[in-house]
């Protein structure tokens, strides 16, 4: 598989594994009798400060992961993988990077490194459009 093959896959892979601790949080939580299985907030805002950065986080991949997806797919569709290959992986390590740091903390340093984390991101999907536009 190519590297932008890899990163995709391991964007999405990233997703699954947010969802994954949320499920088992909020299973834990049923299952202890704290709470009704059907009385979280979508939020996560109800359980716990981190649980409400691991919804964010989840949802952040989750918006974001659409335009990497059609800009990685559409270079290997189109024969230019090269486009996507060099950077994907640094792309996809920016993204866990940065829901790793919102799981960790919302301090304004945190906050400012984490931004930095989506610049990296954007900076590389903006370089992709550039390039997919003149191949």
């Amino acid at each position: 598989m190519s590297p932008s093959g890899v990163a995709l896959l391991g964007y999405v892979a990233w997703t699954f594994v947010l969802i994954i601790i949320t499920a088992v949080l909020r299973t834990t939580l049923t299952m202890r009798g704290e709470r009704e299985a059907n009385q979280f907030s979508p939020t996560g805002e109800d359980v716990s400060p981190f649980a409400k950065r691991l919804a964010r986080a989840h949802a952040n991949c989750f918006e974001n992961l659409p335009m990497f997806a059609a800009l990685v797919l559409l270079a290997m569709a189109s024969g230019h993988g090269e486009v996507t290959d060099g950077l994907a992986m640094w792309a996809l390590g920016a993204r866990v990077a940065q829901s790793t740091i919102h799981l960790i903390s919302t301090s304004p340093q945190a906050v400012t490194v984490r931004f930095g984390f989506y610049i990296v991101q954007l900076v590389i999907q903006i370089g992709w459009i550039r390039q997919l536009f003149f191949a």
